[in-house]
C-alpha cells in the first residue's frame, strides 16, 4: 500500500536516484524499527539447497545493494536469502551515467552500471557491521582494466576476501557491462576460470575449516551447445549451483519503446521466457546434478512457480520489486511453498 502510494513520485525521478532514495527510506524505517510492522514476518518453509538451510526459497538477486549497505534493512522484507554484489577487487565507479532507464510500459530496466562498487574490503567492511545472519551470498566480479587473460586474479582475489562470511559465492561472469566479460563463459576461457576457483576454495576450505558453496551466473543469451559446455564445465569443477540468469542484450518484446535503444542489459518481464527457457535447458542437462537458482523476469508469483516447474530450486528477485512492491517477496515465497506441500508460516 505505501509503495503504490510512493511509486509514481520515485517513478518521475531519475532511475538511479529513485534507487538510491527507496534504500536510504529502508534503512530510515528499519532504523526506527517499523520495518518489521511493514513487511511482517518471513515466510517460513525452510528448504536445503546447495548443503545450506535456506528460510524460503525467494532471494534477493545481486545488483541492488552491491556494496552490502543495506543488508540489514533489506532482511526485512522476508527474502530467504540475500546476495550482494557484484563486487570487484578495487573500487571502482562504473560507467557514467545516466546508465539506469525504465521502459514502464513493459515493466523492465535496462542497466550499464559496469560494477560500480566500493571494492570488496569496504564490502567485507559493511557486511561485518551488519547484524544479519541469514543466508548472504556474494557476486564477485574483475576490474574493468584486468585484462581478461587475467580475470582469474581478481576472482581469487574476491573469494579470499568474502571467504569467512560469505554462505555462498557467485561467480558472475555474465554482466553485458564490462568488456568481454561474457568470453569467460567460452570453452578453454570457462575452464580456467572455474578449475581455478575451484581450486582457491578447497586451498581456503583447508584453511578455514568450511566448503563455501561457489554458483555460477550465466548469460540468457547462450545458445543449447553452449549452456551444455557450462554445465559440463560446472560439473567437472566441483561448482555448486548455477544462477540462470543474468541480464539480456535482446530488445524482443521492447523494441521501438521509449529507452529500448540503450545500451545495456535489459531485465523485467520480458526476460521471464528468455530466462525460463536456460531454466529449463540446464535442468534436463544436469539431470540433478546441480540445483539452479533462477533469475530474470519474475515479476508474480506465477512466474516463481514457472521457474521452478522448469527445474529451478530457488528465485531470485530485483526488477519485480521495483514494478510491484515488496510484497513480491511473501506472495512468491507463500506459491513456492504451497506448491511444494509446505505449510508457510509467517
Amino acid at each position: 500500500m505505501l509503495y503504490s502510494l510512493a511509486r509514481p513520485f520515485l517513478f518521475a525521478l531519475d532511475a538511479e536516484r529513485a534507487h538510491r532514495l527507496t534504500l536510504a527510506g529502508l534503512d530510515l524505517s528499519t532504523m526506527l524499527g517499523v520495518a518489521r510492522f511493514i513487511f511482517g514476518r518471513p515466510v517460513n518453509a525452510p528448504l536445503r539447497v546447495m548443503g545450506l538451510q535456506f528460510p524460503n526459497a525467494v532471494g534477493l538477486a545481486a545488483g541492488l545493494d552491491k556494496n552490502g549497505e543495506h543488508i540489514d534493512a533489506l532482511s526485512t522484507l522476508g527474502f530467504g536469502f540475500i546476495e550482494v554484489g557484484t563486487v570487484t577487487p578495487r573500487p571502482q565507479p562504473g560507467n557514467a551515467p545516466p546508465r539506469l532507464f525504465r521502459i514502464t510500459r513493459k515493466r523492465a530496466l535496462i542497466n550499464r552500471m559496469g560494477f560500480n562498487n566500493h571494492g570488496v574490503e569496504k564490502l567485507a567492511a559493511n557486511v561485518r557491521a551488519s547484524r544479519y545472519t541469514g543466508v548472504l551470498g556474494v557476486n564477485i566480479g574483475k576490474n574493468f582494466d584486468t585484462p581478461i587473460d587475467n580475470a582469474l586474479d581478481d576472482y581469487v582475489v574476491c573469494l579470499r576476501a568474502v571467504y569467512d562470511f560469505a554462505s555462498y559465492v557467485a561467480i558472475n561472469i555474465s554482466s553485458p557491462n564490462t568488456q568481454n566479460l561474457r568470453t569467460l563463459q567460452e570453452s578453454a576461457a570457462l575452464e580456467k576460470l572455474l578449475a581455478g576457483v575451484a581450486g582457491e576454495r578447497e586451498d581456503l576450505a583447508k584453511a578455514h575449516g568450511r566448503r563455501v558453496p561457489l554458483a555460477v551466473k550465466i548469460a540468457p543469451d547462450l545458445d543449447e551447445p553452449d549452456v551444455r559446455h557450462v554445465a559440463e564445465v560446472a560439473c567437472q569443477n566441483d561448482i555448486d549451483a548455477i544462477i540462470a540468469t543474468n541480464t539480456t542484450l535482446s530488445r524482443s518484446g521492447v523494441e521501438g519503446l521509449r529507452n529500448a535503444d540503450q545500451t545495456g542489459g535489459l531485465s523485467g518481464a520480458p526476460l521471464q521466457a528468455q530466462s525460463t527457457r536456460i531454466v529449463r535447458l540446464l535442468s534436463d542437462l544436469l539431470a540433478g546434478k546441480l540445483p539452479i537458482i533462477a533469475a530474470g523476469g519474475v515479476m508474480c508469483a506465477a512466474d516463481a512457480l514457472e521457474k521452478v516447474s522448469a527445474g529451478a530450486s530457488l528465485v531470485q528477485l530485483y526488477t519485480g520489486l521495483i514494478y510491484q512492491s515488496p510484497q513480491l517477496v511473501s506472495e512468491c515465497a507463500h506459491a513456492l511453498a504451497t506448491a511444494s506441500g509446505s505449510h508457510p508460516a509467517n
